[in-house]
């Protein structure tokens, strides 16, 4: 089996760049903000350090990838003036895999110290910081908060013993039981590894904030985390019956995620036991962001909603389908999906399920 690694996301500022089709992630940031405003004014209820140290995992590039430092700082900003205190300088640390775009990121720091300047905001100091957060990135007990939005249900590799998941790319209805659980147990596996890294990292009492795609119930192929794949799949098959892709590319495809439910994320952070959990939340977020009840000026599109799901999906999945089935069935492979997500759309407005979770990192035993 072709074992995947972890993928970045499309880079540049291309019609395909994640930085032109992030607006899925955009929305989440939005919903989850009040729930991290929240977790931030609880921080500062009763201390106000005078260094600030934030680290955001997964942070990709594009116009998302500032946005919550952005929000954090304005937040804290005003607790320190209502308290009348020195406001404190920030130190941020943007983490993503050494393929990530970087050069991005770092091209829009002078626009970002231009603005935090001009709303005087306390000193700020950002850096990047490449590697996979399935492994250390910081010092020991370093970090007051950490964030991440969108990013925790990569997997650290593809689970192994999926060969009788043929003509799949994750868990569908037809899936054996024993790829459900190929796949739950690397995630818990995983996610473990995660909270005991950061475990380390962060200080006593500091915060960490994770929203990711996750399930509405118990059954790992409910419509709301597969229905998506399942129409990826099915114009990769669309492919093979016209001969573009051989079907043993597909049997030895699966993608490396996993979307939990409530209780297998509950259950590993209380088996792991380095965090106290605040707050779990759950939201569900529209295929298509710009179909948004608030959204006045929307009007239902089938074959434009489609092609905006194509979009983004291709702006987080490109990189890892075009290391397996090649270059070249990328365009054909998504005019296709376009098609078949507006056909879905036309009949049924499936929604994404956000999870939230806000903990605190419980009192270090003493040396």
């Amino acid at each position: 089996m072709v074992v995947v690694s972890v993928p970045c996301m499309n880079g540049g500022r291309g019609e395909t760049s994640y930085a032109k089709n992030s607006d899925i992630q955009r929305t989440v940031i939005s919903k989850a903000w009040p729930f991290l405003e929240e977790t931030i004014k609880d921080m500062f209820s009763s201390s106000f350090p005078g260094c600030f140290n934030v680290a955001d995992l997964g942070c990709s590039s594009g116009p998302n990838t500032l946005l919550v430092i952005s929000k954090i700082m304005e937040t804290i900003h005003k607790l320190y003036h209502q308290e009348n205190k020195k406001l404190p300088e920030f130190q941020v640390f943007l983490n993503d895999l050494p393929g990530n775009d970087f050069n991005s990121i770092f091209e829009s720091l002078p626009d970002f110290y231009k603005r935090i300047k001009k709303d005087k905001f306390g000193p700020c100091f950002i850096a990047g910081m490449p590697g996979s957060f399935y492994e250390r990135l910081f010092q020991s007990r370093s970090i007051n908060f950490t964030h991440s939005s969108y990013s925790v249900h990569w997997l650290s590799k593809v689970p192994e013993n999926l060969e009788t998941n043929k003509r799949n790319i994750y868990i569908t209805k037809s899936s054996p039981p024993s790829v459900c659980q190929a796949f739950l147990e690397q995630f818990q596996r995983d996610f473990s590894a995660f909270l005991s890294l950061r475990s380390e990292e962060i200080v006593s009492g500091g915060r960490m904030f994770l929203t990711f795609i996750g399930r509405s119930i118990a059954d790992p192929s409910s419509k709301d985390c597969c229905r998506l794949w399942e129409l990826l799949t099915k114009a990769l098959i669309q492919l093979v019956n016209e001969g573009l892709v051989e079907e043993a590319d597909v049997d030895s495809f699966n993608l490396p995620c996993y979307f939990p439910c409530e209780e297998e994320v509950i259950s590993i952070v209380r088996e792991q036991g380095s965090f106290i959990l605040d707050t779990f939340e759950s939201f569900e977020v529209n295929w298509d962001p710009s179909d948004d009840v608030n959204n006045k000026s929307f009007v239902f599109n089938k074959d434009r909603c489609g092609q905006n799901v194509a979009n983004s999906i291709r702006a987080v999945t490109e990189p890892t389908l075009a290391s397996h089935f090649g270059n070249a069935v990328i365009d054909p492979l998504f005019a296709r999906f376009a098609t078949l997500v507006a056909e879905h759309l036309a009949v049924e407005k499936t929604k994404h399920i956000s999870l939230v979770i806000s903990m605190t990192r419980k009192q270090h035993a003493q040396p």
